[in-house]
């Protein structure tokens, strides 16, 4: 019997120095910046606060320039970013999604940079649009009538 109890008192402080590292490890949350235009794509993670975590461009993965906004190289971008982020103990992300200012849509890489962060393993908390709006702005060229063709 007393032999059996002792056995048994190791084990349960194994168990709890397990439940102490877990707790230990944070999942810190990041933002990714995912800027898309039909020339390029730009994808930018920082913390919460604002500082730069990794950052990724359509150039650094591929040298051909017609193939930047690519969705397969934006899966080749968000995996970059993936290894890179992944040894700061980064978990869950929240994601803006940027196009180019006056474009109803962002670009083609950006669904497929989200698709494979999800597949990465990361938690995708929140994905928000964060397109810039122009409200009104300078005078159009071409005069009160208009451009005659």
């Amino acid at each position: 019997m007393e032999t059996e109890v002792l056995e048994e008192q190791p084990k349960m402080e194994e168990e709890s120095e397990e439940v102490k590292s877990e707790k230990k490890k944070k999942e810190i949350e990041a933002i990714v910046h995912i800027y898309t235009s039909f020339n390029n794509t730009i994808v930018h993670v920082t913390d919460m606060s604002g500082r730069t975590l990794a950052k990724v461009t359509g150039g650094m993965v591929t040298k051909h320039s017609r193939l930047k906004a690519n969705p397969t190289i934006a899966m080749f971008i968000a995996k970059r970013i993936a290894e890179e982020i992944e040894p700061l103990g980064v978990k869950s992300l929240y994601v803006r999604i940027r196009a180019q200012t006056g474009n109803p849509t962002p670009g083609p890489g950006a669904h497929a940079i989200i698709k494979s962060l999800s597949r990465s393993g990361f938690k995708i908390l929140n994905i928000l649009d964060v397109t810039r709006i122009p409200r009104g702005g300078p005078k159009k060229k071409g005069g009160r009538r208009g451009r005659r063709v």
